[in-house]
């Protein structure tokens, strides 16, 4: 199965199955001599692992990671990091009657075409459960960012309808709600949304909203591999996630050119701009202002509603799905985006480090010479 290692510099390799024996992640390209513990990682895992409130699945996982390699006496050594997280309450009892059913909104068709053979186990690769490797590469990224100065805030700008209003936003409050909203208010009010949701057996989808400050002027590659085009890569290979816009994104297309160019002043004797419709890019490129995005999140295709779909023989049949689902993918996909952008923010600081040529005299010449 190809498709599984993301970043050039930051490597990261996911594997396990949603009910094998564990999930786990293999992140090479980490620097040295990092201080890095089980407890930095698990603060992110504890952000995504279900059971936590009435709108996740009632799977109880503790989701502890264990350091297999790449750290000694505390610290990174440089050399590949392996994470495992061990799986411990599948109920794969709750699957047998999709074992040959397709369910729809699902990779289960798409899986069984391109392969012949799927894990109908909770999905298999397919599962929200892959995502575990992710948060946990993402920890370590996250770690070597805020070392540098450069910090990442997430969290639930909408669910269904209910959309927090720009005016209206209170970072603090952002883990005082299960929810991961920045909004008391609209929390409330969405909570109320999803247990009536819950009660007629639907979900629900919603958007997430990412920041990251701090970072500098300069990030990115021109043409391919822009700092927005692998940020678009990175985020809408979470399961699930079926949009992304940057600063303005769609909104942009309704503005004159004169409204949208975000005009350049000085402030504080830096430069700074006086707004960010480009959301923190510049032709692929990072121009210093917060960088902004926003993930339309579809609501979760595993319900308990009856659903017309196929089985593997292509008859149609009515198929009602059992087990543990999360009504809604959100909330725990907050941290996943978080880390997903940590990644790839790292990913391409590490490729910057040779566009100039005073760069690499400051690791080398000032240092060894």
């Amino acid at each position: 199965m190809a498709g599984s290692n993301f970043g050039k510099n930051f490597r990261v390799t996911t594997w396990g199955e949603s009910h094998g024996k564990g999930i786990g992640v293999v992140v090479d390209g980490c620097p040295s001599n990092l201080p890095l513990s089980e407890k930095d990682i698990q603060e992110y895992l504890d952000r995504r692992k279900p059971g936590q409130s009435q709108y996740t699945t009632k799977r109880n996982e503790d989701d502890q990671v264990e350091i297999l390699s790449g750290v000694f006496e505390g610290k990174t050594t440089g050399t590949p990091i392996s994470l495992l997280i061990r799986n411990k309450d599948q109920h794969s009892r709750d699957y047998g009657n999709i074992k040959d059913a397709f369910r729809p909104g699902h990779a289960d068709y798409t899986f069984d075409s391109k392969y012949g053979i799927r894990d109908y186990r909770g999905g298999g690769r397919s599962s929200g459960r892959e995502t575990i490797g992710r948060v946990a590469a993402g920890a370590i990224a996250s770690k070597i960012l805020k070392g540098l100065g450069i910090t990442l805030i997430t969290y639930t700008k909408a669910i269904g309808p209910h959309v927090i209003d720009d005016k209206d936003y209170n970072l603090n409050e952002i883990f005082c709600n299960p929810l991961y909203m920045p909004s008391k208010n609209i929390a409330a009010k969405a909570g109320l949304y999803l247990e009536n949701s819950i009660k007629e057996k639907d979900s629900v989808g919603g958007i997430i909203e990412g920041q990251v400050l701090g970072l500098p002027p300069g990030i990115g590659e021109p043409v391919f591999d822009k700092l927005d085009a692998c940020l678009s890569k990175a985020l809408m290979s979470i399961g699930g996630v079926k949009g992304i816009e940057i600063g303005s994104g769609f909104e942009a297309a309704k503005m004159p050119g004169s409204l949208h160019n975000d005009s350049f002043q000085i402030k504080d004797n830096k430069v700074d701009k006086a707004t960010n419709h480009a959301g923190g890019i510049l032709g692929g490129i990072s121009d210093g202002s917060p960088l902004t995005y926003r993930l339309a999140v579809k609501p979760t295709p595993s319900i308990a509603q009856m659903q017309r779909t196929i089985n593997q023989d292509h008859t149609e049949i009515n198929l009602e799905i059992t087990g543990r689902h999360d009504p809604i993918i959100v909330p725990r996909a907050v941290v996943v985006a978080e880390a997903m952008t940590a990644i790839t923010v790292l990913d391409l600081l590490m490729e910057n480090t040779h566009a100039k040529m005073e760069y690499l005299e400051i690791i080398y010449k000032q240092t060894f010479v």
